[in-house]
């Protein structure tokens, strides 16, 4: 049996990152407040209940360093500019997207496509504004949170690939 190589996986994502990637959040499931949000399943296609993603607005690659600027609970990393096997994204929410709405799960979802139509340069997609939600790359559950007009929510990933 054949395995992936370093060079391999550098390639990947290097071959992600030239493709477009988007943040959808979701307000998942009310019951995750009491009890816990479930394990994540490596076989979801979707988010239970998403409501709207952003595209990145940094995609990089990064490398493990414990003095590295990028801060993540499972370690540090820094930017570089070659292709590593580790994809570095970074999606930004605008102050008014979805000001209301409650915040469970994320999920990193390669290949969007919007739905014709849009006005140019908009960032934040409903899901109405998608046409093809592309493939599930990763999917976290997160602390509950509720989102507020006054507060630009920004999200880090390092994904090994």
């Amino acid at each position: 049996m054949a395995v992936l190589t370093q060079s391999g996986r550098a390639a990947l994502a290097a071959s992600l990152k030239e493709q477009p990637i988007h943040l959808a959040w979701g307000s998942g499931q009310s019951s995750w407040d009491s009890g816990g949000a479930p394990a994540e399943d490596t076989a979801r296609t979707a988010l239970y209940a998403e409501v709207g993603r952003v595209e990145a607005l940094i995609k990089g690659f990064a490398v493990p360093d414990p003095d590295g600027e990028i801060i993540l609970p499972s370690g540090r990393f820094r930017q570089v500019p070659e292709p590593t096997p580790y994809l570095y994204l970074r999606f930004s929410f605008d102050f008014t997207d979805s000001p209301d709405a409650t915040i469970r799960e994320l999920g990193v979802f390669v290949g969007t496509q919007a739905v014709e139509g849009l006005p140019a340069g908009q960032r934040y997609l409903l899901p109405s504004d998608v046409a093809d939600g592309g493939l599930l790359l990763a999917v976290e559950h997160i602390q509950t949170f509720n989102r507020s007009i006054s507060t630009r929510q920004v999200f880090e990933f390092v994904l090994s690939i």
